[in-house]
């Protein structure tokens, strides 16, 4: 079973470097089986969110695991319908209960939503101090975004989760984040197989004898971000946290930074007001 490494957050809790990404896993069969390959594979730290509509699979898993609460990280987020004082409160006390836990480790907003966003964020705030979540964040946050908050945050995000792999390498927001103290992690870190053809990292595929997925995560490892990659496969669950035996040297990054080319496959923040 691989180790998967802790990284240090700005509230003083910790967060392994690898987590399973659970979005779009909506059968409870395949959830299960990923889980448990998981488990064996010693990954301890898993993705959900309202919007998955997984949460109480992810519950059931866990209870059946036989793995105490203490050794699992569990992050969900406010979905973008959720979004306001109430119906955040009201849906995150929902979640708690699909979870069937007394708290979560990690509480995202899942969106910039425009105009709800700095209720929302406060709210969460208020969960944090009331022991319902040890850590806060947010998803798809830009520089702009974030720099808003801080006009009202009384605590920056300990995370910003966004789309981010070789092919989106996020330099400015990660510089911004890095600035502010705010861990970067990165979904889609695999880009949705949308880029395989790549040959810098088919040749580093072959002298590592490495998968072309494990190379693009090694690489996302070394930029010291946390990352969340999806899969059922067990196979692929396994492949995916195999990626601490081996080091891309100062070169190879230098040549993988190159290939960046802006490409998203997920929503494009950005174009929020």
């Amino acid at each position: 079973m691989i180790k998967v490494p802790l990284i240090k957050l700005n509230d003083g809790n910790s967060i392994p470097q690898v987590g399973l990404g659970l979005w779009q896993i909506t059968d409870e069969k395949k959830f299960s089986k990923a889980f448990n390959a998981a488990i064996e594979a010693g990954y301890r730290h898993f993705d959900t969110a309202q919007a998955y509509h997984n949460e109480a699979y992810l519950g059931r898993a866990i209870k059946q695991s036989k793995i105490s609460r203490q050794e699992i990280f569990i992050t969900t987020k406010i979905a973008v319908q959720n979004f306001g004082d109430k119906k955040s409160r009201k849906s995150f006390e929902q979640s708690l209960k699909n979870l069937d836990i007394s708290y979560v480790d990690l509480l995202l907003l899942h969106f910039p939503v425009p105009v709800l966003r700095k209720k929302t964020w406060l709210t969460v705030e208020e969960l944090k101090t009331q022991g319902l979540t040890k850590s806060i964040g947010v998803s798809n946050f830009t520089p702009r975004h974030l720099l808003s908050m801080e006009e009202y945050a009384k605590e920056l995000p300990s995370i910003n989760q966004v789309e981010m792999h070789v092919f989106l390498q996020q330099s400015k927001l990660r510089e911004y984040c890095s600035k502010k103290g705010i861990v970067v992690e990165a979904y889609s870190p695999l880009a949705h197989a949308k880029a395989m053809d790549n040959q810098v990292i088919k040749q580093l595929s072959d002298k590592y004898n490495k998968s072309y997925a494990q190379i693009m995560l090694r690489w996302a490892l070394q930029q010291e971000v946390v990352i969340i990659p999806k899969s059922v496969n067990p196979d692929r669950i396994k492949e995916n946290i195999d990626i601490f035996n081996f080091k891309l040297s100062n070169v190879e990054i230098d040549l993988l930074k190159k290939q960046d080319k802006n490409l998203r496959t997920c929503w494009n923040p950005e174009l929020v007001p």
